[in-house]
């Protein structure tokens, strides 16, 4: 028994010292992209508040996977800037996702991701109460190229209000809330 054991063991080790280095289990890298966000508003007669406004994301990430398996976590800590003018968001954001990859060879591979994504404001607005915290869910899909590109495609749904306040503008006073929902375009490197 104990021969089997130690000749068990001994396989194990030869198995990871053997794997190649592109299926070590932690992979650091820079994560960067653009922000797509539509504001969706409730209770203010204004069309030219919603929309779609162009931002950025950058920061620094992390990846680990499980060899053969194709099955990983990946979570990043970026700056992100979401909306325009006076509902402009600035924060940090955590995006953590379930990521299941269906490799094509070592050098290409395509992804999928889910997961909790937790975004910490900033910024203050002057005109409204600005959630210093928000939670949301990031459902994506994208590429592994030439070992150290990965570029995505991520949707982000929050789970609550971005923002609340008052319509002063009117003459009528009544509640105003907004959601941020973003669509996220981003190309990481992996060192």
């Amino acid at each position: 028994m104990k021969k089997i054991f130690s000749l068990l063991a001994v396989a194990v080790c030869c198995f990871f010292l053997a794997t190649p280095a592109q299926a070590q289990l932690l992979k650091w890298g820079v994560k960067g992209g653009l922000n797509l966000a539509e504001l969706d508003i409730k209770g203010l007669n204004a069309e030219s508040l919603e929309g779609n406004t162009t931002s950025f994301f950058i920061g620094p990430m992390v990846e680990a996977t499980v060899p053969l398996l194709g099955l990983g976590i990946d979570g990043a800590l970026l700056y992100s800037q979401k909306g325009e003018k006076e509902w402009k968001q600035q924060g940090i954001e955590i995006p953590v996702n379930l990521k299941y990859t269906i490799g094509l060879g070592s050098t290409f591979g395509v992804y999928l991701a889910a997961g909790p994504d937790f975004y910490f404001n900033l910024k203050d607005i002057d005109w409204a109460d600005v959630k210093t915290t928000q939670v949301g869910i990031n459902l994506g899909a994208g590429l592994k190229l030439l070992r150290k590109l990965q570029v995505g495609v991520t949707y982000q749904i929050p789970m609550g209000d971005t923002f609340e306040g008052m319509d002063l503008v009117s003459g009528v006073e009544k509640a105003v809330s907004a959601k941020t929902k973003t669509w996220q375009v981003s190309l990481a490197y992996i060192f």
